[in-house]
């Protein structure tokens, strides 16, 4: 996503996550059609600042919605895990897989409500959904690992509190960035 045109998504089009060249001239109207007038060197820079606000604003929010989406199936994961005593890394790995299907399904859910086909949907967010949950994924099972959630004896241990507890800020500080740079790509774009 070009980072001057980062708000578009909030403009409710049924295509809102399926990339659209010309989705910049629709957006603008015919301002794009003749060439701008020189306007001064402040006035651009104002635009650029405003334009890396607003795709700043937009990662933020899409890397909470997805850390949402992979906080549920995390914990079901974690917690699954741990009260049937499965090791670390069983525990993990299942954790990681429902946090995939949850944040899957939470970033189809708006498509599918708009009108779109359940694979034609998964085919619009498939690459930036996997990239951006595989990092927030890695951040929270390496944290929850090292502060020891994934080896408590139960879930009402005060250490598996902990662990998930600091995993939450984990996956989305390392998700950040990702994000930010997945939309400026235009490789994942956010619209819920």
């Amino acid at each position: 996503m070009a980072p001057g045109h980062a708000n578009h998504a909030s403009h409710g089009t049924k295509d809102c996550c399926a990339p659209s060249p010309d989705r910049s001239q629709k957006h603008h109207g015919m301002e794009h059609a003749k060439p701008h007038a020189p306007t001064g060197h402040a006035h651009h820079g104002h635009h650029a600042h405003g334009a890396a606000a607003s795709l700043r604003g937009l990662t933020t929010s899409a890397t909470i919605h997805c850390l949402a989406g992979c906080a549920i199936g995390e914990f079901a994961g974690l917690a699954i895990g741990v009260t049937l005593g499965l090791n670390p890394w069983a525990t993990m790995a299942l954790a990681t897989v429902l946090g995939f299907a949850s944040g899957y399904s939470l970033g189809l859910r708006p498509l599918v409500k708009q009108g779109m086909a359940w694979t034609a949907a998964f085919r619009a967010i498939w690459i930036g959904e996997t990239i951006s949950i595989a990092a927030m994924e890695f951040a929270m099972n390496v944290t929850d690992y090292h502060v020891g959630g994934a080896q408590a004896a139960s879930i009402l241990s005060p250490v598996f509190w902990l662990g998930y507890a600091a995993a939450l800020p984990a996956g989305f500080l390392l998700a950040w960035p990702v994000n930010y740079w997945l939309l400026r790509r235009n490789i994942k774009q956010h619209c819920h």
